[in-house]
């Protein structure tokens, strides 16, 4: 009984120096080793309670022993090396339970340990995400800036043009004005020609009629 609590303790203290300290992959496969002996709660459970019914004797039979001392005067040598036993056993179940329960928080502080390390990389490779994201917005915040001033530049010149032809048609309409003004003055010598040219072939006429009145 005693080389196998020796044993079970030298495991568990193997166990715990692994957990902490980490020597290539043997930490990992301690971690999935925890884990399926986790995963089985109730035997250990069944295993950790044995413990401590045999470890609660054990202290019982010491009690008994050392009241028993305590009466008689002394121990007898079968006393003494029963009491040596039992406190052995003691002392080695309350070990095993203790780097046990010791095993079992460093299991769990190690998982979350873990866990925050792979939000974390996951958190950074968000992080990174977001600030690739951001200096993309800056950049089309550039071209969106500078595509502003070439339209602006072009709405400008488009003004300039704009103004250059308004007073071009305003120039061309004063042109147009003279124009039928011109033709309108025109019609009017026109009419006015005609009108003389009327009179004229009436006198015309006249003359003619005349002529012919008198040689006859």
């Amino acid at each position: 009984m005693i080389q196998l609590l020796f044993f079970v303790v030298f495991a568990e203290a193997f166990v715990a120096f692994l957990l902490m300290v980490k020597i290539g992959p043997l930490r990992e496969l301690v971690m999935n080793g925890l884990d399926q002996v986790k995963m089985r709660k109730g035997t250990v459970l069944t295993i950790a309670g044995t413990m401590s019914v045999i470890l609660f004797s054990n202290w019982v039979s010491i009690v008994k022993i050392q009241n028993k001392g305590a009466k008689v005067g002394t121990m007898t040598p079968m006393d003494q090396v029963l009491w040596r036993t039992h406190l052995l056993e003691a002392s080695l179940m309350g070990f095993s339970l203790y780097l046990g329960f010791l095993i079992d928080r460093m299991h769990h502080h190690l998982q979350k340990l873990i866990n925050l390390r792979r939000n974390g990389g996951s958190s950074k490779q968000e992080v990174e995400k977001l600030e690739a994201e951001k200096l993309q917005l800056k950049e089309n915040e550039e071209k969106a800036k500078e595509e502003i001033k070439r339209l602006q530049k072009e709405m400008s010149s488009l003004s300039e043009s704009l103004k250059k032809l308004k007073l071009e048609s305003k120039e061309k309409d004063k042109k147009i004005e003279t124009a039928e003004a011109h033709v309108t003055s025109l019609q009017k010598q026109s009419a006015d020609l005609l009108l003389e040219y009327d009179r004229l072939l009436e006198d015309n006429q006249t003359l003619q009629s005349q002529t012919k009145n008198r040689h006859f």
